[in-house]
């Protein structure tokens, strides 16, 4: 198959790249490689898919729709689209909407765009995320729970593509998936989440920001168990004309402080905690209910937060001595 991933030097679409290649898979890659953290990271990313020879790039800003049109043109053997590539950051929206917009709601019509014009097309996979559940306070999070009271612009642009996709699976009969992630982190993470933060602030004696309350709790998955997942789903695609969301997390929300004492146990060091308030555009919990994605390809997680945090501190302590 030939399949197009976008975000591919994003922490999510490297993974799922280095996937796909491993099983034989041509991988177009598309990237605008910007900074709102380190392109370095992205960089080093994308130098090992291009150490394959079935991967491809193209330096692509998907708000530009003639660039992914042309590729389209010249790819139209292209049979799935995994879509990643998006502007993430809860709190970087709140300062900084206009990327969001551009990036989440305009990048994602020209992929829609690009995807009606595969003849080949079989299924187009897009990267949701549980902040659409907003102010919800009912636990775990289900697909089927409302979702009109979002907590930040992020989460705005988030459900603004998922009803996007729903409208052009409708219109021009694509077969989509959302899928709703949960606090993805490993190696080769993003250096803005808290997890990473936590890592770099421990391990440099620097102060580490909590937001205060015991309850503060998330449902961290860790990548390995999100790229079989993303597969799973990948190869069961909806009907021509349908489109579905559905949860993909570790079912299993465990507390910000005890992700600390992990980080501090692994990298051998206490970490000097400083307490603020929760800002409002963060939840207190979240928890994926992941049955319907189990019913559809019998995934589950299979890696604890123990794990998954020694694996990524042995990556980090390598990446960050380089």
């Amino acid at each position: 198959m030939t399949i197009l991933v976008t975000g591919a030097a994003g922490f999510v679409g490297y993974h799922v790249s280095q996937a796909l290649l491993e099983r034989g898979e041509r991988v177009i890659g598309v990237d605008n490689l910007n900074a709102y953290y380190d392109p370095a990271l992205k960089t080093a990313r994308l130098d090992r898919l291009k150490q394959s020879s079935g991967f491809t790039f193209h330096h692509i800003e998907l708000s530009d729709a003639s660039a992914l049109l042309r590729l389209a043109h010249h790819e139209s053997d292209i049979t799935g689209v995994l879509h990643f590539a998006a502007q993430a950051g809860v709190r970087y929206s709140m300062t900084n909407p206009a990327a969001f917009a551009d990036s989440n709601v305009l990048g994602h019509v020209s992929v829609l765009e690009f995807a009606r014009r595969l003849p080949r097309l079989k299924h187009l996979v897009y990267a949701s995320s549980s902040s659409v559940y907003g102010r919800n306070t009912q636990l775990p999070f289900r697909e089927t729970d409302r979702v009109d009271q979002p907590g930040s612009f992020y989460a705005v642009t988030k459900r603004a593509g998922e009803l996007t996709s729903s409208t052009y699976s409708h219109l021009y009969g694509i077969p989509q998936t959302g899928l709703r992630f949960f606090t993805v982190y490993g190696p080769w993470g993003r250096p803005d989440m808290a997890y990473y933060i936590f890592a770099r602030a421990i391990s440099r004696g620097e102060d580490v920001t909590l937001y205060e309350g015991d309850a503060l709790a998330r449902d961290f998955t860790y990548i390995a168990d999100v790229v079989t997942g993303v597969l799973a789903v990948f190869e069961k695609p909806p009907a021509p004309g349908e489109a579905r969301v559905l949860n993909i997390g570790n079912h299993r929300p465990e507390s910000v402080r005890y992700l600390v004492q992990l980080l501090e146990r692994e990298l051998g060091r206490s970490a000097k905690l400083r307490l603020l308030p929760r800002p409002d555009a963060d939840v207190e919990t979240t928890w994926a209910c992941i049955d319907a994605l189990h019913a559809l390809t019998g995934w589950r997680p299979s890696t604890v937060l123990e794990d998954g945090v020694s694996r990524f501190v042995s990556w980090f302590r390598q990446y960050e001595a380089r």
